[in-house]
Formats: structure tokens, sequence, C-alpha cells
């Protein structure tokens, strides 16, 4: 089961199909008339966009609703109570792929993105032809266990740190992965027969968290990313964005102290040279003369109460929080979520992100909402089975 192509209720009728059909995802069940009215669309428009996705199947109407709620075209109908309209996420299965340097997640879910299987696999080799060798095994594996739900798999998406082009599926830079202008996209996509979505993970995940998770109702807000890497995912006027140059957002390389730490970018005192793990783990080594092994190791010494190395967590956490404030200074988020394997530290330095945050936000900008969501990176590789999904309906992945 390997269509290439999306179902005609995606491909024609009216350019407000994938809109409306994204809306119902997320809010979903939702009436017409609330469609209407979150989408700024009229009722005549809704229901021409509804009826192909209905006789489809991918929308189903729940009746029961109060009339009120359904306005004018309820009233039309007499008698007939106001139907409230749901995602059928038994139509379709996608996967999600989330490569980290040593690491494939993969996970099979439904149209609702709803995780139904997921595996993890090392990499033992990150070169493009040995990674595209695992992840295909992934997608065969998956493959098979989709042949139990009875409905096809539509499409993949694969999320890859660094500079990413969405619209080519070309990695232009990954870091931790050592590529350098690698087609993801075309290879994987000539490897399994499917439709492959390739973007940068922390967008991704913007995106689930934007859909289905702290995001869903906000028409602005950030996600940040503290671990590995220091990453942020936009969403400006309800778009995820990534900017003319497919960089917005690269909160790891806002320089925080021109007299700080060598960033492998080449510049001083990034974020990311400050407060990434591998940064934590070289300065935990240098301050206390011990010789942690990674970040675990790290992070344990600092929870021993070694006061050297939590001093290493404080100086991230005020650098994080500094970050954000230049965020929601300059874009006005109503809320940053953060998130991220390094929330594992977060009794060390959530004092000093909120200190420094609260320090450097202008005004008003100190009432943005700044939680924290920890997800695991199941939730990456579901965030890359949602670019997956906005491929399939055709919804614009931001601007």
């Amino acid at each position: 089961m390997r269509p290439t192509t999306r179902p005609e209720a995606f491909r024609a009728h009216t350019p407000a199909v994938p809109q409306i059909f994204a809306l119902v995802l997320s809010h979903g069940p939702v009436t017409r008339a609330e469609i209407a009215r979150r989408a700024g669309l009229s009722a005549a428009a809704v229901t021409k966009a509804v009826r192909p996705l209905v006789e489809s199947g991918h929308l189903v109407e729940e009746a029961g609703h109060p009339v009120e709620e359904a306005g004018e075209e309820a009233r039309r109908s007499p008698g007939r109570p106001a139907g409230a309209l749901r995602v059928d996420g038994g139509r379709a299965l996608f996967i999600g792929i989330k490569l980290t340097g040593d690491t494939a997640i993969a996970v099979l879910t439904d149209l609702c993105c709803r995780i139904r299987v997921a595996r993890r696999v090392p990499l033992g080799d990150r070169s493009p032809e040995e990674v595209l060798a695992t992840t295909g095994g992934l997608v065969e594996e998956l493959l098979a266990e989709a042949e139990g739900f009875g409905v096809p798999v539509r499409g993949v998406g694969v999320a890859v740190s660094g500079d990413v082009v969405r619209t080519d599926g070309i990695v232009r830079h990954s870091p931790f992965l050592g590529w350098r202008d690698v087609p993801l996209g075309k290879l994987a996509a000539a490897a399994t027969g499917l439709p492959v979505t390739v973007e940068n993970d922390v967008r991704a995940l913007t995106v689930a968290e934007q859909w289905f998770g702290a995001g869903v109702g906000l028409t602005d807000f950030a996600l940040v990313t503290v671990g590995a890497g220091i990453g942020c995912g936009l969403v400006v006027g309800g778009r995820v964005v990534s900017g003319t140059h497919g960089v917005a957002g690269e909160l790891g390389h806002l320089p925080i102290d021109p007299m700080g730490p060598l960033c492998h970018c080449g510049n001083r005192g990034c974020v990311e040279a400050i407060a990434a793990d591998p940064a934590i783990v070289r300065d935990v080594r240098a301050r206390t003369g011990v010789q942690v092994a990674d970040a675990a190791e790290a992070l344990a010494l600092a929870h021993g109460g070694d006061p050297e190395a939590r001093r290493v967590y404080a100086r991230a956490g005020e650098a994080i929080g500094r970050a954000i404030g230049s965020v929601v200074n300059l874009l006005g988020p109503e809320r940053v979520i953060i998130s991220g394997e390094g929330l594992a530290a977060h009794d060390l330095f959530a004092d000093r992100i909120r200190d420094a945050f609260l320090a450097s936000a202008f005004g008003s900008a100190a009432r943005c909402d700044i939680r924290t969501h920890p997800l695991p990176f199941e939730e990456w590789a579901r965030g890359a089975a949602a670019t997956a999904i906005q491929t399939f309906i055709g919804s614009a992945p931001r601007g």
C-alpha cells in the first residue's frame, strides 16, 4: 500500500479545504459555524469545502450540538441539531522519523497524528548511505505493522537538525550528522516509494505543538528546545515561519557574551556555546577537574551538590533566559514553550531562566507565559509525521 497521490477531496474543489481540514484536526469536534468564525470564511465557503471531505470520509459529522451554536445554517434546517465535524483518524497512516546524531526514532501515526507504533534503532554510521539504509529498514518494518490497520500509509516525514530546505528536501547542513547538501527527500522517496517530507527537527516539533500540543489555539508562540543544541521554532500569525533563508529561529546562535567561548559556528558567546549539552560538559570538566563523560554524568555531579557544576548550569539558565527575552521583545508571542532532553536539568536552571527573562523582557513583554513541556524523542518523530500530514492535505507549511 504505497500511494503517491492525495485523495481527490484534497486536490480539488476549493483552496479552503486544507485550511479547514487543519482547523478541524487541531480543534475538532467543531461546528461549521465555529469553523467559519475561526477561518474568517462565509458559511457558504465552509459548506463547499467541507462537502468533499465528508463525502470521502475524512471528516465525520456528529449530531447533537445545540442549534444556537450553528447559527444561520442550522436555522435553515429546523429540527436538525447542528453537527460537529471531526477528523476520522483511521482513514490514513503516516510514518515520522527523527534523526539524532546516534539514533533513528520512528513512529507510525494515524491521520490525527496519534502514535500507533514506535521504534528506535542506533545509527552506527552517520553517512547518508548508511542512515538511509537504517531508516529504510525502519520504514519497511512500520509498513508491515501498517498492514494490520487495513489503511494505506500516505507519506513519510523525516526530521533532521540543522539547515533544511523543506521545499526541496535538501539538508544543507546538519552538524550532528556531519552532512552538507544531502538531497534526503529525493533519496528517501526513491528508497521507500512514498512521498517524503524533510524538515528541520525543531520546526517539525513546532508543527506538532501547534496542531496537537501546548500551542493549540495560539496564533503567536515560540518553542525553545534545550539539549544537544539550542533550537527555536516560531509561530507568527498562525504560521510556522522559517524566513527567506530558512534559518529563522536560530536562537542557539544568538550572541550573548562577546567574550564568551567559541561556538562551532565561528562566533563567540552564542547561547549554544554556553547552554547546550556539549558546552556544559566542557565547562563542568574545566571548573571541577572531573572528566565527566557526557551530559548525564555532568548532571549527576551537579545534582550531587558540586558547587562548580551547579554554577555551570546556572550560567546556562541565564543564557537561555536572556535569549528568550530577546525573542519575546522582538516577536511578542503569547507563550514560550521550553522542551528538549536538556529539561532533565530543569531544577538546576529554571530560576535563572525566569530571572534572566524578566530582566531582559521589555515592559509588558514580561507577561509572556513561559512554560516547560518535556517531550521524548518519539514526540519529535511525531512532529515529522505531522509535516507529512501537512503535505498530504496540502496545508501551507509556513511563511
